[in-house]
């Protein structure tokens, strides 16, 4: 029989801990009126997941997790064969564009990408399926819900913190600080940190750099925040229109390639002549 509820009487935190406590083994479908979610578990570990504007195919998560481009997802999808997960997965390693570990972080991110989101709905229907499973061409990564509980808690009061600090993504922009070059040299980034670097500008919202750079709110937020925080940027109102190639919502935006030093010296010139 299947469990249906609104999250306003049965939170996200308390429906996972259900599945994890008892073992479930089923289909959660998530859905508010502007987004929908599906998570399948197995003996309570989460397996799959994807959502409404997402399809959950192996080639969507690897052009996230910027393993492929574009393009090369749009060719794989377009050939009956891409549609098999396990059968693509194969024969992507065959070839040795991607390995195992690829496909397995690829694949994680994904899914906890998907979870972590849905720690943030407050309102809309949910409903459990029991014994549902999905496709058998798709790609099973268990992983364990007693540490998805714990991180999505943590990750909501943090959530909750910067988005205090940056309410608003569609009306804000960044632009460099005097001396950021000099920052940026004593600083050690991530690699997620230096492609929110590169996008940086008035003319960019802090909406569109998390779009070209496939990232979720709270990953733009948390990258942003640590930026003004080292006094590298500073918020100001957005200047004309985004001037990211390939704008959001349109074919070919794609995630930036990993930075090279050479580029980051570029970066680091180019804020110079600010």
């Amino acid at each position: 029989m299947a469990l249906k509820g609104n999250l306003r009487d049965f939170s996200t935190t308390q429906l996972l801990n259900l599945i994890h406590l008892a073992r479930k083994t089923g289909c959660l479908t998530v859905r508010t009126p502007s987004e929908a979610a599906r998570l399948y578990f197995r003996d309570g570990k989460l397996i799959h997941a994807h959502t409404a504007g997402q399809d959950g195919h192996l080639a969507t998560m690897l052009l996230k997790a910027g393993k492929i481009t574009a393009e090369q997802a749009q060719k794989i999808l377009a050939h009956p064969e891409g549609r098999n997960d396990v059968e693509l997965g194969r024969l992507l390693m065959k070839m040795g564009r991607i390995s195992r570990d690829d496909i397995i972080q690829s694949t994680r991110r994904y899914m906890l990408d998907i979870v972590y989101t849905l720690f943030g709905w407050y309102e809309g229907q949910f409903e459990f399926i029991p014994d549902a499973q999905p496709s058998g061409d798709r790609i099973l990564i268990p992983i364990n819900l007693e540490q998805v509980i714990l991180e999505g808690s943590r990750r909501l009061q943090e959530h909750e913190r910067l988005q205090d600090e940056l309410p608003d993504l569609d009306h804000t922009a960044l632009r460099f600080t005097n001396g950021a070059d000099t920052r940026l040299r004593a600083m050690s980034l991530t690699m997620e940190e230096w492609r929110v670097v590169s996008f940086v500008s008035p003319r960019n919202t802090i909406r569109v750099i998390a779009q070209a750079n496939n990232m979720d709110d709270f990953q733009v937020r948390k990258v942003v925040y640590g930026l003004l925080q080292a006094g590298v940027v500073e918020l100001v109102r957005p200047s004309g229109q985004p001037a990211v190639a390939g704008a959001p919502g349109k074919p070919g935006t794609e995630k930036p390639p990993a930075i090279k030093r050479s580029l980051i010296e570029r970066l680091i010139a180019r804020i110079k002549r600010i």
